[in-house]
């Protein structure tokens, strides 16, 4: 008897809401248009809070986790964009570009196929880690001082998606975090093979 090669059922946006729910992650806006579906989600990682999150869901393509990185770059500067391109090359998982509207953004996408609460509640995990790791780098385009903000003692939104994710996220968090400007390609020092592996699904 041959296998079944049925198609699986397209993933809905009720699939979404409550995959987000299980994983106590609370929209603060919801959105409809020509099929494809987001929620809005406000995030805190470790060292970076507030961080602005919206989980776009194309139903016959991919489910995209994008990340409103910073403001838009004004600069005007080649080594800004260096900056996203490098960051590509160094961290797995994820992409930097940049927005019609100049703003740098940090995505991931997730195909159908493989999608389910676990894959998208990782991805964001995944998502806030970096926005921690590169706080410093960062900080120009965050804050008009340039300092990051003390935040001592606050406590994070979500701090049990970092648990749920722990062993996963182990490797990447291995990554030191930058608090000031590195050297092009610093990081590549790293091991990349073994952090692609140690948070490896």
């Amino acid at each position: 008897m041959s296998p079944d090669r049925r198609t699986p059922a397209p993933i809905r946006p009720s699939d979404v809401e409550r995959w987000l729910a299980e994983l106590e992650l609370q929209p603060i806006d919801r959105a409809d248009r020509e099929g494809i579906a987001s929620w809005d989600l406000e995030l805190d990682g470790r060292r970076r809070f507030d961080v602005r999150v919206t989980v776009i869901l194309d139903p016959a393509l991919a489910l995209i986790v994008w990340v409103h990185y910073a403001p838009p770059i004004t600069d005007l500067f080649r080594k800004s964009y260096r900056k996203l391109l490098r960051w590509n090359d160094e961290y797995p998982f994820v992409k930097f570009a940049v927005a019609e509207d100049e703003r740098p953004v940090l995505t991931a996408e997730l195909p159908p196929g493989s999608l389910d609460r676990d894959a998208l509640g990782l991805a964001i995990a995944r998502a806030l880690v970096v926005c921690d790791q590169l706080i410093g780098e960062s900080a120009a385009w965050l804050w008009l001082d340039g300092r990051i903000p003390d935040t001592a003692g606050r406590k994070g939104r979500n701090p049990g998606l970092f648990r749920r994710y722990e062993h996963e996220l182990a490797g990447l968090e291995a990554l030191p975090a930058v608090d000031q400007p590195s050297q092009p390609g610093a990081l590549r020092t790293l091991d990349l093979d073994a952090v692609s592996q140690a948070t490896d699904r």
